[in-house]
């Protein structure tokens, strides 16, 4: 038996099958209701490849990106953005769960719960740094920073609540940029430290961890005036902070051999 339900918006029709005997369930859609559908399906692809959904676009919005660079990566997605079709959509029931049998993603949890999972997340995360899985570990620190953003957007900004979650935004996000240093992402551990800096300057981990990156792109300059900020906030990393010194030098002298050799040869 069919049942078919119009949905009160024009184009869009939605039919409901009985008993699982006939057809599979399909919505269908007209071609004035499917012009954002190219940038949804390309995130759904990216997460059946295991990639991030929204890392293609972390920096703008998805039309501006696809202004940007004229594509969505996929030739039958660029085509469609620029000829919409109606379209249809087949639904198969796979499998029902209890809520309490599976894991909800993020944006599917409440921020009471939103809440409680950002200390579980966290501490998978360092679980996960200490064994040396650090892709991994960086993908619990940034889950559990969109969490904690996704709840302070509803505060007022510099009002206590909000403070509250900028100070668990910024440990999250030093130990995500210690994940980066290790798989040698060096330029986005500057960025992310510099906008911490730039909002909370007394953040000594925040200079540190850019100096070292700092230190990885041969920016000398740079790395040696974070080292000194530490010393300011913190005398007691005095050792740790000459020990990196004296490897700045040292890689900063052999650099300049390298160079100095490279240029002998040319000439």
């Amino acid at each position: 038996m069919e049942q078919t339900l119009m949905l009160g918006v024009e184009g869009v029709r939605k039919t409901i099958l009985h008993g699982g005997s006939s057809e599979m369930p399909r919505f269908i859609t007209g071609t004035k209701h499917t012009g954002l559908y190219p940038m949804v399906a390309k995130s759904l692809r990216r997460i059946a490849e295991g990639k991030d959904p929204v890392d293609w676009h972390i920096h703008t919005c998805g039309m501006a990106n696809m202004f940007a660079y004229h594509s969505l990566g996929y030739e039958d997605l660029d085509q469609l953005q620029k000829e919409p079709q109606p379209l249809y959509f087949v639904l198969e029931l796979v499998k029902v769960e209890q809520p309490s049998e599976y894991d909800r993603e993020s944006w599917a949890l409440s921020d009471e719960e939103r809440l409680k999972v950002v200390p579980l997340l966290h501490g998978q995360g360092n679980k996960l740094f200490k064994q040396g899985h650090y892709p991994q570990a960086a993908n619990k620190y940034k889950e559990g920073i969109i969490c904690i953003k996704n709840i302070q957007t509803k505060e007022k900004a510099w009002d206590p609540p909000w403070l509250k979650l900028e100070k668990m935004a910024h440990t999250l996000t030093l130990n995500y940029c210690q994940c980066l240093l290790r798989v040698e992402e060096y330029y986005e551990v500057i960025e992310h430290t510099t906008d911490i800096i730039n909002q909370h300057p007394g953040v000594m981990k925040a200079y540190y961890l850019r100096a070292k990156a700092h230190m990885e792109v041969w920016n000398e300059s740079e790395a040696q005036a974070d080292f000194q900020k530490v010393l300011d906030l913190d005398p007691g990393m005095r050792k740790v902070v000459r020990r990196e010194m004296q490897v700045l030098s040292m890689r900063m002298e052999e650099k300049r051999e390298e160079e100095k050799l490279k240029y002998r040869g040319m000439f």
